[in-house]
């Protein structure tokens, strides 16, 4: 399966596509240069196969090009930054 993650402003989320099946997504709001992210979900048919945590890098990836910062509310995107150290430096 080819799994891609796409920013989808209008619906202030990022989406975690696995061929053309939505599998999840993480909701966000912005403000300047903080993306703050709120919630992290994954289909149910898509869950126990590490989706969640492409999603995350996939975000957090995006959000670095893009030159921007994050709040991590959400507890799942908490739990992953702990886990990769790699992307401290995008915590506002």
């Amino acid at each position: 399966m080819a799994n891609r993650v796409v920013d989808n402003p209008a619906a202030l989320r990022y989406e975690l596509w696995t061929d053309e099946v939505l599998a999840g997504w993480i909701q966000y709001t912005r403000a300047g240069d903080v993306v703050t992210l709120v919630h992290t979900d994954i289909d149910p048919a898509f869950e126990g196969r590490g989706l969640g945590s492409v999603l995350v890098a996939g975000t957090l990836d995006d959000v670095r090009s893009r030159g921007k910062r994050i709040r991590p509310l959400c507890p799942f995107v908490a739990a992953y930054l702990r886990r990769h150290p790699e992307y401290a430096d995008l915590i506002a």
